[in-house]
């Protein structure tokens, strides 16, 4: 009792002293001309007579800021920030009766002609702790250098990719993953594709939205992924050029690439184009237990697999600012990537444990080619001086993807009363998706402290799979019509959305929205003249606010229902060959998963982030292994279990452990349930208490010497019906600058003790599935790239507000 009325007093004095201090404060808010929060800029208190300093500050994540008068008198605010046009207030004079001041929201507009180009000293990924996401700065990073953009995803705070390729957050499934703010359409398989031929240092920072607003769609379960990829807003000509190697102990891969800037008068261009030369591959071993009454059924194989690929890419666009308040642009994406790849297994059958009744060999060899064009037109609009904006966008994405792959396997009896066969297989599997999307954005401000926002949006997919499986034992290959299937899918979304933001006082920001999303499929197996429709429409809500109880304690409250419709290949009935004893079939009748969540997010003294988030799923979507005892194979599925849970708490500590050393960590524990209801009216729960910690330290050493070291460590856990081991890993990068910061060499080395493994198990019923794979994630990096410009202004002086604010004390 005594230590409740302690901490009562205690919460009363910090609330009146914060009331006290604002009283005798002058505060507002600080936007970009997008009505934004900006942050870390730096408000500064001048006087009236001479434009001494005598007080500043800067704002914090929310654009927020409160600085302290130290007497009365006259004076003038101004707010500077890299990028932006100096604001100054009009003079102001304080009695001491009157020493409160409160200047509202101050918008800030976009300077390009005073901006230099700024590269972050010591490569440190900043993480910023907004609204509503956190955004996490990879450009400069020596381990972003060299690697893909598929690997930058991969490490940073929360994400995961599963053995299937599949990136989690947070240990959840179902992340949508965005470019610039825009879907891109793609299924799990080809979004890895198109991600490993893009190089990380294309991007600027990564946006990750747990919760979002209704304003986005409502497709991934567990939250978004938003790519922002650099932009140029340097007047004149600048760019870069880059080359890299690597090496994984098995192959040896490369890239290149040069961006072009070029910025005058009304236009901006830009030109990225890259060649990449990707090599991977993964060496694993499958353990299986077939169990049924009287037989039993073991199957242990050892496989390997290598990967190779080259995909020249490009991405180039202008914007044209038709006047001050008007503008239109237009970005194209092209991608072509052809590979080939090997996976050989060895495979030993028996029916009594420690015995081998049966070995196969099974070799694959398969050829691709994945060819993408993609373009985005663009509306901005700024309607009237309130800040009205009006936005459209027009997407068309065509993706073209020619697959085929050789099988061969070799049966050998080891019991001496058999026989020894063979059998050669063939697949052909040309497929491709047609995409076209189409939205309107509109914001209107109420007022000073609300704002509505509204939009509509269709989008229409055709996804055509031809799929031909044939015998290949003689002189012609010879068509498998039971393992053959044409399988055409269509899909019409339709959504619209309102949204609304409101400043409540000075403690308290709201916003709250709703999304309504109708979904038309058609699915069409040619081949077995099978159609499945469906037409259902969904509402999604969303809430959130913020919460101000001090100038170091923050509060964020949200809430939202998201869906995860399945992708196109999980609805197509076809069966997918593997090896002779795994397949992979997808299913027509898996229903959508939504998604309800609850989250609370404290921000102490604006850089501890602690959230507890609680997520209710329905209709779980989740890889299924569907065992065959009698033939002793295994079909992987995906199918729908029954309602899941988990409840995670996710921690973020930066420190600081000396002038040239800091450290960003995080810490996540999660409670995740999961159950299958089984064919014979039995039911299997997998559930699982995790941990996983990610230390990132970055060291600036002598001579422009910076040191990036990563080291992630994660618990059991449970994914659907698996039961995934624990696992660590250590990353290391080096990154060093040359003639005058132009030139910087790279050297990284990803999982230095080969650590970084996936290993599954399952157990349904007696039936066991364990695999453990790796997927040579231990390689080499070096990266040199140089920086070009003609035509810049370069005289920006980028410390002199924070020496200012230091002078004045704040």
């Amino acid at each position: 009792m005594r230590n409740k009325i302690l901490f009562q007093g205690i919460a009363m004095l910090c609330f009146l002293s914060s009331a006290l201090a604002q009283s005798v404060a002058i505060s507002g808010r600080v936007t970009d001309q997008k009505g934004m929060p900006a942050s870390f800029i730096s408000l500064l208190v001048r006087k009236q007579a001479d434009s001494t300093v005598v007080a500043g500050a800067t704002s914090d994540q929310a654009g927020k800021f409160n600085i302290t008068v130290p007497a009365a008198g006259s004076y003038y605010v101004q707010a500077r920030g890299i990028g932006y046009v100096t604001w100054k207030s009009t003079v102001f004079t304080f009695t001491d009766n009157s020493l409160s001041r409160d200047l509202g929201n101050i918008m800030l507009t976009t300077d390009s002609r005073k901006l230099k180009e700024v590269e972050v000293v010591s490569s440190r990924p900043m993480i910023v702790q907004k609204e509503d996401r956190m955004v996490v700065g990879v450009e400069g990073s020596s381990i972003a250098a060299g690697n893909t953009a598929f690997q930058v995803l991969s490490n940073l705070p929360g994400v995961f990719v599963d053995a299937n390729g599949n990136i989690q957050l947070n240990g959840k499934s179902g992340v949508t993953v965005m470019i610039d703010g825009k879907l891109t359409y793609l299924s799990a398989r080809d979004l890895r594709t198109m991600l490993e031929s893009m190089p990380g240092t294309n991007i600027k920072d990564v946006d990750i939205i747990t919760n979002p607003s209704a304003k986005y769609d409502a497709e991934g379960s567990s939250g978004i992924l938003n790519i922002n990829l650099k932009k140029n807003i340097v007047s004149g000509i600048n760019g870069s050029i880059s080359a890299g190697i690597n090496y994984n102990g098995k192959q040896t891969g490369g890239s290149t690439g040069l961006n072009i800037n070029h910025k005058e008068g009304k236009f901006n261009s830009f030109l990225f184009a890259d060649y990449t030369h990707r090599v991977s591959g993964r060496d694993a071993t499958f353990t299986r237990i077939f169990y049924a009454p009287g037989k039993t059924t073991y199957f242990d194989q050892v496989a390997t697999g290598n990967n190779l690929s080259t995909a020249p890419s490009f991405r180039f666009g202008t914007d044209l600012s038709m006047n001050k308040n008007h503008s239109i642009s237009f970005i194209t994406s092209i991608l072509s990537q052809e590979g080939e790849s090997d996976f050989l297994t060895n495979t030993d059958l028996s029916y009594i444990a420690g015995t081998k009744a049966q070995n196969i060999v099974a070799n694959n060899y398969s050829g691709f080619k994945f060819d993408s064009f993609s373009t985005n037109l663009h509306y901005g609009g700024k309607l009237d001086t309130s800040g009205t904006i009006l936005s459209a966008d027009l997407d068309f994405v065509r993706i073209r993807n020619q697959s085929n792959a050789n099988f061969y396997n070799y049966y050998k009896d080891l019991t001496g009363t058999g026989s020894n066969t063979q059998d050669f297989l063939l697949t052909d599997i040309p497929s491709g998706y047609d995409i076209v999307s189409a939205k309107i954005d509109f914001t209107k401000p109420i007022s000073s402290e609300s704002k509505l926002e509204t939009g509509v949006k269709f989008s229409n997919v055709t996804s055509d799979n031809d799929s031909r499986f044939y015998f290949n034992n003689g002189p012609q290959p010879v068509l498998d019509p039971a393992r053959t299937n044409h399988f055409i899918y269509k899909e019409l979304i339709y959504a619209g959305y309102l949204n609304w933001r409101r400043q409540l006082g000075k403690k308290f920001s709201f916003q709250a929205g709703l999304r309504l999303e109708g979904t038309i499929s058609d699915g069409n197996s040619v081949t077995i003249n099978q159609v499945n429709k469906r037409n259902y429409v969904n509402l999604f809500p969303s809430l959130f606010l913020q919460q101000t109880v001090t100038s170091n304690y923050q509060l964020n409250y949200n809430y939202s229902r998201r869906i995860q419709r399945p992708n196109y290949r999980s609805l197509n009935p076809f069966i997918f060959y593997r090896d002779p004893y795994t397949y992979e079939q997808g299913n027509p009748g898996l229903q959508p998963q939504t998604t309800q969540s609850f989250g609370i997010t404290q921000v102490f003294y604006k850089q501890y982030i602690l959230t507890a988030q609680f997520q209710q799923l329905h209709n779980t979507m989740s890889e299924v292994p569907l065992l065959d005892v009698a033939n002793a194979t295994t079909v992987y599925t995906t199918g729908n279990i029954d309602d899941s849970f988990n409840f995670s708490l996710v921690a973020s500590i930066p420190v600081k452990i000396s002038k040239g050393w800091t450290t960003n960590n995080s810490l996540n524990t999660r409670y995740d349930k999961f159950t299958l209801v089984l064919g014979n009216g039995q039911s299997t729960t997998n559930k699982q208490l995790f941990v996983s910690a990610t230390s990132n330290h970055y060291i600036r050493l002598p001579l422009k010497t910076n040191m990036e070291l990563s080291m992630i460590a994660r618990g059991p856990g449970a994914s659907g019906l698996y039961l995934v081991q624990p696992s660590a890993w250590v990353n290391a990068g080096l990154k060093r600058s040359f003639l005058k910061d132009k030139l910087d060499l790279s050297l990284s080395v990803l999982d230095i003790f080969r650590t970084n493994r996936l290993y599954y198990k399952t157990n349904i019923a007696g039936n066991k599935n364990d695999f453990d794979q790796y997927f040579r994630n231990r390689a080499v990096y070096f990266t040199a790239s140089y920086k070009f410009s003609k035509g810049s202004k370069t005289d920006a002086q980028r410390n002199t507000n924070l020496e200012e604010l230091r002078r004045a004390g704040g």
